[in-house]
């Protein structure tokens, strides 16, 4: 419950269980706020910071992995809490002894500490002074690791939103901008948010303008078969034309799913091959020029 304190010792993920890629499960550390996950995209073990403890997003994607998720905002944050989990999880995961017993082999490093977690987390209202803890935090350990903002993107627009990412930028820090879909029937299909992308484009540049930005992109197959070539089209159309509109882009990551979603409509979702993902990837190459990761 909000609150209370942890049922199991902060610090320490559940008993006798290893992270690994396919479980992100926010508790894992017994704590509020923070967790570590075993992230395919950077590598290594990553540390969340939940700002959303309430389950609660602008969004409702329906590959999303957060049980009994909502529509709504991140509720008021504890920020001294914060900080102090934050402080004594770094300072526990930094030491031999506890990669070995929960990372497995190959990933027994901190590679950033990145702001995700069960919903939006720009829709904080506290989302600039969280950055100045979280970033206060790494300086004081001297953790030469990105943070990292994984957003929809929605909320760039709010004053305090860009201070956090501008914060971000001076401490060389990275946004990771969702676009699933760029057609108005595929976000609403994926994401179910109305309209189409002439907003996200908007967002998307200002984003960049702001703190270095990467596009990822989950695919996935609905009944077996994976997005229609149109959506693809469109997609890729998308990306070329912010790079011809002069949108400064550090890439983009394609990934497919590791993890069930928690939502409506699940047993219909499956994984894409990992060569149906890399020909994408090469489609996307090809017409703008970006570098692009692939994780199936």
């Amino acid at each position: 419950m909000e609150g209370h304190p942890p049922t199991h010792q902060p610090g320490n993920p559940r008993p006798a269980q290893k992270l690994t890629v396919e479980d992100h499960s926010r508790d894992a550390a017994g704590l509020k706020y923070v967790y570590p996950v075993i992230s395919r995209r950077s590598g290594g073990v990553s540390v969340g910071v939940n700002l959303n403890p309430n389950n609660a997003c602008n969004w409702a994607c329906a590959y999303c992995q957060v049980e009994g998720l909502v529509r709504g905002a991140a509720p008021a944050i504890e920020l001294v809490q914060l900080s102090e989990e934050l402080e004594g999880f770094l300072d526990l995961a930094s030491t031999e002894r506890w990669m070995e017993e929960h990372a497995p082999e190959g990933a027994r490093r901190i590679t950033d500490i990145a702001l995700s977690g069960n919903g939006e987390p720009t829709t904080c209202a506290q989302f600039e002074q969280v950055l100045e803890r979280v970033l206060a935090v790494r300086a004081q350990r001297a953790l030469e690791v990105p943070t990292i903002l994984i957003t929809n993107g929605s909320r760039v627009h709010v004053e305090g939103v860009q201070a956090g990412l501008r914060a971000m930028a001076a401490a060389r820090g990275q946004v990771w901008f969702k676009l699933d879909r760029a057609t108005a029937a595929g976000r609403l299909e994926v994401n179910r948010v109305q309209g189409g992308t002439e907003r996200a484009a908007d967002q998307l540049a200002l984003a960049a303008s702001l703190c270095p930005t990467r596009v990822q992109t989950c695919m996935f197959t609905v009944d077996g078969e994976p997005p229609a070539e149109g959506e693809l089209a469109a997609y890729v159309d998308f990306l070329r034309a912010q790079v011809l509109a002069g949108t400064d882009l550090d890439g983009v990551t394609l990934y497919g799913l590791a993890r069930p979603s928690m939502q409506p409509g699940a047993e219909r979702l499956g994984r894409v091959s990992a060569p149906w993902l890399e020909a994408l990837a090469e489609r996307v190459r090809g017409a703008t020029e970006l570098s692009v990761a692939v994780h199936p």
